[in-house]
């Protein structure tokens, strides 16, 4: 770097608005994560999180992205709509949660959706025929019930993914076991409530976490906003790409519903509706 030049820094915010795994794309997020980890410029992450959760497995992956930041720079979250199931398991990787008082958090748990179409088929007339290798391989297959004995199978499935998220506030908020567990319930509670029981640090708005975020980092309330690129057609097109792009989020997400899948979501959002913000 030329002699007299200094490189301004600041603390990068990274918005996470919208349902995770539709909305909020794992890969595009982490290669944002690993340029803030890597680049000296950014002293600091601020997420802005206003997101219902959204795929287990997506979650899973942009929380541990976060953490890697978090080894090396500190990492501030705000919820200002809402940061429910897997939006609350990316706030775990922050050391300091802000809320608004009346924005929702927790919602602490993890569901199964399947969809059993076997009265539907029947009344159009449609049968399968079914050839597997592997006594469960058909079990979430949406062509029939589970059995009693699958449906076991399904639920220490669902059981040991719900321990990991347990276990993720546990080390994340630095709360006893027993005391997450009693919250874990799958339900929401305030910013306020939130700050109550653990899940919340302070309750502020965007200049807040901003400024605690900067501190953190050394640095001034600077943001520097980073998001995914935009695609050539949304560049070239814009708002028609945009709704487009919503269209197509809308249809991947009711495919997500047909097929099944496990999610740390609000089961309204299963389908993949952006909530406000």
């Amino acid at each position: 770097m030329p002699l007299g030049i200094r490189r301004s820094t600041g603390v990068a915010v990274v918005e996470m608005h919208g349902v995770i795994g539709s909305q909020i794309r794992a890969a595009p997020y982490a290669r944002i994560f690993e340029n803030v980890a890597k680049n000296k410029s950014y002293r600091a992450l601020l997420l802005d999180i206003d997101s219902p959760g959204g795929s287990a497995a997506a979650s899973e992956a942009l929380h541990r992205s976060i953490e890697r930041v978090a080894e090396s720079k500190p990492v501030v979250a705000y919820v200002r709509g809402i940061g429910a199931s897997g939006g609350y398991y990316l706030c775990c990787a922050a050391s300091q949660v802000y809320a608004l008082p009346t924005a929702l958090v927790g919602s602490i748990g993890v569901i199964y959706l399947r969809p059993v179409l076997e009265q539907l088929l029947g009344r159009a007339g449609v049968e399968f025929s079914i050839f597997k290798g592997g006594k469960y391989k058909d079990m979430t297959g949406f062509w029939r019930s589970p059995t009693a004995e699958e449906s076991e199978k399904l639920q220490e499935l669902i059981t040991e993914i719900y321990d990991n998220f347990v276990q993720v506030v546990v080390k994340g908020r630095s709360l006893p076991e027993e005391a997450v567990r009693e919250l874990a319930t799958g339900e929401v509670l305030t910013g306020q409530k939130g700050i109550e029981t653990g899940l919340v640090d302070h309750i502020g708005d965007f200049t807040d976490a901003l400024n605690a975020a900067a501190e953190a980092g050394k640095t001034r309330p600077r943001p520097k906003f980073l998001q995914p690129r935009r695609s050539l057609s949304q560049r070239l097109f814009g708002r028609t790409s945009a709704d487009a792009s919503a269209m197509a989020g809308l249809a991947g997400g009711l495919q997500r519903v047909l097929s099944g899948g496990i999610y740390y979501l609000d089961p309204a959002y299963l389908a993949g509706w952006p909530g406000e913000g």
